[in-house]
């Protein structure tokens, strides 16, 4: 069945979007539910569920991802930098979108090579057998160092490859614990790569779909931006307000309102949590009271 088939008849506007299958797969979910949006995915399926009707979703490959949207098979969807110069994929990006597997933080792209190999720098890889899925960004990066060497297609499990089938690998990691654990040493970073929404060019011209989209990039960066961040509010004193406003170290200006009694103000902002435990206790001290922390799901910047 192709895909869209099953609501052409219900809906004239379909936005037909990718989502990342594998290590990112919950995490886009759980990003998307942040956002506002349920996917949820059947069991062995390839199209989740979204409580969007103008949205058809499809579970791909984030290597093949980029391809299929230059391509107009998909609308948009979401990969890495990484894979969009892999394919060196013409396609629209429209939000970057900083999130990982295990972390908030960029992926990398790194050399790695036995811990006692003789491999210490790049000049070293002349002639060397490297594994990687990523064949097209090691041959360019090689190539603008200098360096020829036998660049091979690994399948999977590129960490074990080493030394046996392989002098070198080039690996994606967050934190590096695996090629760690595979006694692996990093000798170099290629790059660092975060996931992107992307679309089609043809179909960001349509009106329809460029609304959607840029909608959707919108609520995207706002569930990322309320990561880690808090909301506080509080009654001030008027006199001590100037006192409390220097305690927080707030997202933009705090909003002060005046209240009833003429005497306070109610003070509201946004802090990063990992300060709540240090200003609730210094704002008591300044003598804020009927502070309330709550939890926030987008932030608009």
């Amino acid at each position: 069945m192709a895909l869209g088939a099953r609501r052409s008849s219900e809906k004239t506007q379909i936005l037909r979007l990718g989502l990342p299958k594998g290590n990112l797969q919950d995490a886009t979910i759980s990003l998307f539910g942040k956002a506002g949006f349920r996917i949820s995915v059947p069991d062995r399926s390839y199209f989740p569920t979204i409580d969007d009707d103008d949205v058809e979703c499809v579970l791909i490959r984030p290597q093949e991802m980029a391809r299929y949207i230059e391509q107009g098979v998909l609308d948009a969807g979401i990969t890495g930098r990484d894979w969009i110069e892999e394919n060196r994929a013409k396609v629209r990006e429209l939000a970057e979108l900083v999130y990982s597997k295990q972390s908030f933080r960029p992926a990398r792209w790194v050399v790695a090579v036995p811990e006692d190999s003789p491999i210490k720098k790049i000049s070293d890889l002349q002639g060397a057998r490297i594994a990687t899925e990523a064949v097209e960004l090691a041959k360019r990066w090689l190539k603008k160092n200098g360096v020829k060497a036998n660049v091979e297609f690994s399948w999977g499990a590129t960490e074990v490859k080493p030394p046996l089938l392989a002098d070198a690998i080039v690996e994606v990691t967050e934190t590096g614990s695996s090629l760690r654990a595979n006694k692996l040493r990093i000798i170099e970073t290629i790059m660092e790569s975060t996931p992107r929404l992307i679309a089609n060019h043809d179909a960001y011209k349509d009106p329809w779909k460029q609304r959607k989209l840029d909608r959707l990039a919108l609520l995207l960066r706002a569930a990322l931006a309320a990561e880690g961040r808090v909301g506080l509010m509080m009654n001030v004193p008027k006199d001590n307000l100037s006192k409390v406003l220097q305690l927080l170290p707030a997202l933009a200006s705090p909003t002060v309102s005046p209240l009833a009694d003429g005497k306070m103000v109610a003070v509201n902002t946004v802090i990063d949590e990992f300060r709540v435990r240090e200003v609730i206790p210094d704002l008591v001290e300044a003598g804020a009271s009927g502070i309330v922390e709550f939890p926030l799901s987008k932030v608009i910047e």
